[in-house]
């Protein structure tokens, strides 16, 4: 189950590369900004909760959706973009193992423990 998982995750990120090739910026900003929605990491320096909450707030395809929608329907290529960015990189993420997070700390996912292979 965790292959065909991974490769449902694998198939949204390569949904993200398609959406991000029907907008008008070059394809260098995908590959620069595909690792800032990492900046929600930053709320760990206050603790496990704030840390869980924007670490989430980043990684949720939901938010990714919902900003890319409002792009959509105001015309805005920007929220496109930044929907785009947030929904790929989450994928990824996911289809590397990493998942949101509870507020335990960083290495404890709804995808499993980060670290435990077992």
């Amino acid at each position: 189950m965790k292959v065909i998982l991974k490769l449902e995750e694998l198939m949204m990120f390569g949904l993200g590369i398609y959406l991000f090739s029907l907008t008008p910026y070059a394809w260098w900003w995908f590959l620069v900004l595909l690792l800032t929605p990492d900046i929600g990491m930053l709320g760990y320096l206050f603790g496990n909760k704030i840390g869980a909450f924007s670490y989430n707030l980043f990684h949720h395809k939901g938010v990714a959706l919902v900003v890319y929608l409002m792009g959509i329907y105001f015309s805005i290529p920007l929220c496109q973009l930044l929907g785009i960015i947030l929904f790929s990189h989450s994928a990824l993420d996911r289809a590397l193992g990493y998942g949101l997070k509870y507020d335990k700390g960083f290495k404890f996912t709804h995808l499993g423990e980060i670290g435990n292979h077992g």
